[in-house]
């Protein structure tokens, strides 16, 4: 594998409205003086993938097998949300990722992404409401708004959800370890597209001249996991490399990122891919990892609780087992800090309260609540 280019380097309740009794354990507190916060453990899961806050406090949690649950804001209640669709979880399908719409207070609409049933299938993306009974919740008047295609078999949905300030939602999309999806004009896999609040394709797409379809906001992804903006409305990209060269970008409109004419990678049978210099036509990372760290989210901190990670991102890494923290510039990123958390990390959010909070991969995935020492 070549040197990177830029940068080397409890069970889950199944009955609605159970209550979680167990009293919460401290992780790593002071791991070697390394650590700056303290790591809660406050419930456990199966194999969860997702979280997201309401404005309550109240957290939304979906698991790989198409579970969606509704915990208070202390987690020690949780129900199971009932309206959710069927969800092929088989390989890497999955009820996806889970976010309330910005005005959820008035509309309380959630909005969240998962691999529809089907051969061949596709990932799609949907909403319903959210009822006002904590006891026994579901999803009222779910409607699909968007469907990738073309309707393929592999993994790598992807899935992320991230809106803008200016009444849109952008929408990644894997490219099903088909490779040249990524770089096709009549698809919309290995894509990042913006749509309306509704899953209509924006109205002036960057690449519509081009011949790609309207929604085409970039192109050339491999597995796109994490989406954020930052305070000033710039969208940053999280990506899983093949053997090596994942990646974090920065998301301009209209752009190639490049997979998979190039890579700071290689390919998972040892073939070498062409690095990322060797075509500056195409946007390169801000941040490339080889070895690979498997980014699985993205979290660009805005909290209070800690105002040194203020404006920078905090990437989940599951081969990684970390949290790895970078500083973001006008044009760069520099990583500041990986904090090893002994297991693999699928996502990264932050409570209204400004913790961070975590949650681990796998059976017995814990959520973990960071808060500062002292």
């Amino acid at each position: 594998m070549r040197p990177h280019k830029a940068l080397c380097a409890l069970a889950s309740l199944a009955l609605a409205g159970a209550t979680y009794t167990a009293q919460p354990s401290i992780i790593g507190e002071r791991a070697s003086g390394e650590k700056p916060f303290r790591a809660t453990a406050l419930a456990s899961f199966d194999h969860p993938w997702a979280l997201a806050f309401l404005p309550s406090g109240e957290m939304l949690v979906t698991e790989k097998g198409g579970r969606m649950l509704l915990l208070s804001a202390d987690a020690k209640r949780r129900a199971e949300v009932r309206g959710v669709p069927a969800v092929d979880s088989s390989g890497q399908g999955a009820l996806g990722e889970v976010v309330p719409h910005p005005d959820f207070g008035s509309n309380r609409l959630i909005y969240f992404s998962y691999s529809e049933p089907g051969t061949p299938n596709a990932i799609v993306l949907a909403r319903g409401r959210l009822d006002d009974d904590a006891a026994a919740p579901r999803l009222d008047g779910v409607k699909i708004l968007y469907r990738a295609y073309p309707r393929i078999t592999g993994g790598q949905y992807a899935g992320r959800i991230a809106f803008s300030a200016n009444g849109y939602l952008f929408f990644s999309l894997g490219e099903r370890q088909k490779f040249t999806p990524a770089q096709a004009r009549d698809g919309v896999l290995g894509k990042i597209v913006r749509l309306t609040m509704d899953g209509e394709p924006a109205a002036d797409g960057p690449l519509t001249r081009e011949g790609f379809p309207r929604e085409m906001w970039s192109y050339g992804h491999r597995n796109p996991l994490g989406l954020g903006l930052d305070a000033g409305g710039r969208l940053w990209e999280t990506e899983m490399g093949p053997r090596g060269g994942d990646e974090l970008n920065l998301i301009l409109p209209g752009r190639n990122y490049g997979w998979p004419l190039v890579s700071n990678g290689d390919n998972y049978d040892g073939r070498p891919i062409p690095d990322h210099p060797s075509r500056p036509d195409l946007e390169a990372p801000k941040l490339s990892w080889n070895p690979s760290i498997s980014p699985s989210s993205l979290l660009i901190y805005s909290g209070s609780m800690f105002p040194k990670w203020r404006g920078k991102a905090m990437i989940g890494a599951l081969s990684g087992k970390m949290l790895i923290l970078v500083s973001l510039g006008a044009d760069e990123a520099h990583e500041e800090a990986r904090y090893d958390m002994g297991k693999r990390i699928r996502a990264v959010d932050q409570g209204v309260d400004g913790a961070v909070y975590l949650l681990e991969d796998g059976p017995d995935g814990r959520l973990l609540k960071l808060t500062p020492l002292g």
